[in-house]
C-alpha cells in the first residue's frame, strides 16, 4: 500500500509539474499571438496608407485625363485654329492611351476609377462649351497650360513617392508625355499673345 501511495504521489507530482510548465508556455504563445496580431495590424495600416495614396493618385489622374479628353474633343469641334485643333487631336489620342494603361493597372490593383467627370471638371466643360471663337481658344489653351502643370506635378510626385511599383512606373512614363504636352501648349499660348 505504501508503494502504491508513492507511485500515486509521484504521478500526481509529475502531472502537476507538467501543468505548471505548460502554463508559461501557453502564456508565452498567447503573448506571441497578440504581438503578431499587433504587428499585422500595424503593417496593414501602413499598407492601407500606401494603397490609399496610390489610389488617390490613380483616381486624380483618371479624372484629369478624362476631363482633358472631353475638353479636347470639344476643342476639335469649336476651334478654327489649326494648331489648337492638332494639339486637341494629340490630347485625345495620348490621354486615351494613358487612360487605358491606368485602367489596366487599377483593375489589377483593385482600384475603382471614376466612370465620368467629377462636378468640378463638368462645370469647366459646361463653361467652355458656352464660349466661341478666340474666347474659346484662349480659355482652352489657358486651361490646358494650368491642367498640364498640375498633372505634371501629380505624376512627378507619384513617380518619386508612390508605393505601388506599377503606378509609379506609369507616372514616370506619363510624366514625359505630360511634359511634352505642356511644352506644346506653351508654344501655342506664346503665339497667341
Amino acid at each position: 500500500m505504501k508503494k502504491l501511495s508513492y507511485v500515486f504521489i509521484i504521478a500526481l507530482t509529475a502531472y502537476a509539474m507538467q501543468g505548471c510548465n505548460s502554463a508559461p508556455k501557453d502564456a508565452k504563445e498567447s503573448a506571441d499571438s497578440v504581438n503578431k496580431a499587433k504587428d499585422t495590424s500595424t503593417m496593414s495600416a501602413d499598407t492601407m496608407k500606401a494603397v490609399t495614396g496610390d489610389a488617390k493618385f490613380a483616381t486624380s489622374a483618371a479624372a484629369g485625363g478624362m476631363a482633358e479628353i472631353e475638353l479636347s474633343k470639344l476643342a476639335q469641334q469649336k476651334t478654327s485654329d489649326a494648331q489648337i485643333k492638332k494639339f486637341a487631336e494629340m490630347m485625345v489620342k495620348d490621354h486615351s492611351k494613358a487612360g487605358n494603361s491606368l485602367m489596366a493597372i487599377a483593375k489589377k490593383e483593385n482600384i475603382t476609377l471614376p466612370a465620368a467627370m467629377d462636378a468640378d471638371h463638368q462645370k469647366r466643360y459646361d463653361d467652355m462649351s458656352k464660349l466661341t471663337g478666340t474666347d474659346f481658344d484662349k480659355a482652352y489653351v489657358n486651361l490646358m497650360v494650368d491642367d498640364h502643370k498640375g498633372a505634371l506635378s501629380l505624376m512627378q510626385d507619384e513617380a518619386k513617392n508612390g508605393k505601388d511599383p506599377a503606378l509609379a512606373a506609369f507616372a514616370r512614363k506619363t510624366a514625359a508625355v505630360v511634359q511634352m504636352h505642356l511644352d506644346a501648349v506653351n508654344k501655342i499660348h506664346d503665339s497667341m499673345k
